[in-house]
């Protein structure tokens, strides 16, 4: 049984659409999600899955939510090999001096289309450096995000339709994925 990793936009931020993390295990568990583990606050679920179309994964979930908790929420979905695929290209890697608490990748529903991209390349707002990939692009921001004028500009350009973790959040993720896969091979 495949494990997917779902990661819901915008729950849990300065006391809006709260989704308690407990609630939310139920709620999958109810979709019929299995060894269902929630990381963090900020709607980060881990699970095996029977369904091979991740995109009816995260349309099932945003309508469960929908329903128990009254809000519309975006849910991407991914594999354990995209998540690899993240960490294997973060543009940052070599560079000395990076914070994993200060580099955040935006994940996106669908890859990066052109208009999008030239715009995205165009923002400069401060100091955070802005490196793009396919359905994902990372930032860093070397002041911290708090203060950044960057995330209003983000929102703008990509209608609010990414979702962002930061560095330790992506790599435990990826660990949490990867022992479920080593557990189903016992």
């Amino acid at each position: 049984m495949p494990v997917i990793i779902s990661l819901l936009r915008g729950v849990n931020l300065g006391g809006n659409k709260l989704v308690p993390m407990a609630d939310l295990r139920t709620l999958c568990t109810g979709l019929r999600l299995r060894n269902v583990q929630t990381h963090l606050q900020s709607g980060n679920v881990v699970f095996h899955c029977n369904e091979a179309n991740v995109t009816k994964v995260s349309e099932r979930i945003a309508a469960a939510i929908e329903r128990k908790f009254g809000f519309r929420v975006d849910v991407l979905t991914r594999t354990p090999a995209d998540l690899e695929d993240v960490i294997a290209r973060n543009p940052f890697a070599r560079t000395k001096g990076i914070e994993p608490a200060k580099l955040l990748v935006h994940f996106l529903p669908r890859p990066l289309e052109k208009e999008t991209r030239e715009k995205l390349s165009q923002l400069n707002v401060g100091p955070e450096d802005i490196r793009l990939g396919n359905r994902e692009f990372y930032v860093y921001f070397p002041e911290g995000q708090g203060r950044s004028r960057l995330q209003a500009s983000l929102d703008r350009v990509l209608n609010k339709a990414s979702t962002a973790r930061n560095w330790n959040t992506v790599t435990k993720l990826f660990e949490i994925a990867q022992s479920m896969q080593k557990t189903d091979q016992r």
